[in-house]
């Protein structure tokens, strides 16, 4: 028993031991799972404090940036109403600057599967898209490979030619009925592409072009374009389809005009159309430049490749100086909706020869037509042109255009003088003629009454012809709603007197004896 005892009593002082030092780990360990919790606590309440310190620095600076923002906005937009105020349109956006990424400048320098479509091998601050340009619509985008852009010509017309005889009676005693119409006619939807490709001097244009008025006519949609390459700016080359430069219209002043898409009854007689083939053009030096062409034929729209005659002798050619500003507004047009405060000056002149042939010809209701004919409307290879019994299958045509125009705060005046030359007939049967001249003259006028948004304009043309000299005079205003040009409201009063041109996209028809009235609305980007 007092072994047993012993051996109790002996364990004790052990045992007491033990446990005093797991009481003592027991309670350091709670004072450290304490202190932790407290310090935990300490810690969220510091987070808490930080955050909401931080929450309102944040909400400072986002209301600093959008008072930033508003104040940009707003500087913006006082830059845009005072350029739009000085030059009648408002400067693009400048691009941001950011330097390129490095990017493997062909398949062959890029890394073993790693190359990337192009669009991948760039930067995104290299990339813009979206962005409005006058002169080139939206630029759909733009990167060190090319650029793309999209652009749109179109207008909603309301035409009245009721007051039109219905009938005239040519130089030979024919009688020929005319109809008159009253309708409204999305006249005209241009959607164009363009841009450059790999390299900026190698551009692009394709477009696709319809004529609503001519609906159910074979030449009702054309699809068309060219390529190019600008070699210097005194040479720039191209292949495809534009129009020949035979008159100031047809020399890619299009689409500023006074009088929306329709020209006065000479330009319409004497000019040329759009063709294939190829032409130069560039600056030769300081307001003197140039554009010559080889085509084809006069028009090319609605003639199929066999209908030509092989023969690549359409050639035409202009030349334009502007010797007092260098400049005569965007494409030279027609206005000076820009309201030069120097005195802007044009002299041009253009000289066009072709030989020409019934099948090589466009339709009378094909789009934009140029035809041959007589003054008095007759197509010159028409069966019985002359009232006998012969034709003409081949004529030269040659054509000498002399134009000049003078803008100024706003005022504009511009003549146009237009000599053609019919010979080298080719006929079958009896034609009681070997050669025939033609000669005519345009005279155009307009005043900005209100600067940037209200326009009139008076034009009217004269032919000096063989077999009549029909003439036509207009007077017309333009709106500018938006205080820009890319959108119009135009309305003009147009008496002609024994139109000798004429088709369904244009005001009077063939013979057209009277007052026609014409309302457009135009949108062009």
């Amino acid at each position: 028993m007092s072994g047993h005892s012993e051996h109790v009593a002996g364990e004790r002082p052990g045992a007491s031991a033990s446990g005093r030092l797991g009481l003592w780990l027991c309670a350091a360990a709670v004072g450290a799972l304490w202190s932790g919790m407290a310090q935990a606590q300490t810690g969220s309440a510091i987070d808490a404090a930080q955050r909401q310190r931080v929450e309102q620095q944040l909400n400072e600076i986002k209301a600093s940036r959008q008072d930033m923002a508003q104040q940009m906005g707003d500087m913006d937009a006082r830059i845009r109403a005072l350029e739009v105020e000085l030059h009648g349109v408002a400067a693009p956006p400048a691009a941001s600057v950011a330097a390129p990424s490095p990017a493997p400048t062909s398949i062959a320098a890029a890394p073993a599967g790693d190359v990337q479509p192009a669009s991948t091998q760039q930067a995104e601050s290299d990339l813009t898209w979206g962005r409005y340009e006058p002169g080139k619509g939206f630029v759909l985008v733009r990167s060190d490979l090319g650029e793309a852009s999209f652009a749109l010509v179109s207008y909603a017309r309301y035409l009245n030619q009721t007051n039109l005889e219905d009938s005239y009676t040519d130089h030979f005693g024919r009688t020929i009925p005319v109809q008159p119409r009253q309708d409204i006619q999305l006249s005209k939807v241009q959607i164009t592409m363009k841009g450059w490709l790999f390299d900026p001097r190698f551009g692009y244009n394709a477009y696709f072009w319809t004529s609503n008025s001519n609906q159910g006519q074979s030449a009702q949609v054309v699809g068309a374009g060219n390529l190019s390459y600008q070699f210097h700016s005194a040479l720039k080359v191209y292949a495809g389809v534009q129009s020949v430069p035979s008159t100031r219209s047809t020399n890619r002043t299009f689409p500023y005009w006074l009088r929306n898409d329709n020209r006065p009854i000479a330009d319409e007689f004497f000019r040329g159309s759009y063709t294939q083939g190829i032409w130069a053009e560039g600056k030769i030096a300081q307001g003197l430049e140039y554009r010559v062409m080889l085509a084809n034929n006069l028009s090319a729209l609605g003639v199929n490749a066999g209908q030509l005659d092989a023969k690549l002798n359409t050639v035409s050619g202009a030349l334009a100086w502007m010797p007092t500003t260098g400049e005569f507004g965007p494409l030279a047009g027609f206005g000076d909706f820009e309201e030069h405060q120097e005195v802007a000056t044009l002299f041009g002149i253009h000289y066009t020869s072709s030989t020409e042939t019934p099948q090589s010809q466009p339709g009378t209701e094909s789009i934009e037509n140029t035809q041959l004919r007589l003054s008095d409307g007759t197509l010159l290879f028409r069966n019985d042109a002359f009232n006998t019994p012969g034709r003409i299958t081949e004529a030269r045509y040659q054509m000498l255009d002399l134009n000049a125009g003078v803008k100024y705060r706003g005022y504009s005046l511009e003549f146009e003088y237009y000599a053609r030359w019919l010979n080298d007939f080719s006929v079958i049967g009896e034609v009681p003629v070997g050669s025939l001249f033609d000669s005519g003259f345009q005279l155009q006028a307009s005043a900005m009454l209100i600067p940037k948004q209200l326009q009139l304009y008076v034009s009217g043309s004269k032919i000096f012809g063989e077999y009549g000299d029909p003439y036509d005079v207009a007077v017309g205003v333009n709106w500018f709603p938006f205080v820009r040009k890319e959108f119009r409201i135009n309305a003009m009063g147009l008496y002609v007197n024994r139109s000798p041109v004429g088709y369904s996209a244009y005001p009077v028809p063939v013979g057209g004896d009277g007052f026609t009235f014409l309302t457009d609305f135009s949108l062009v980007f």
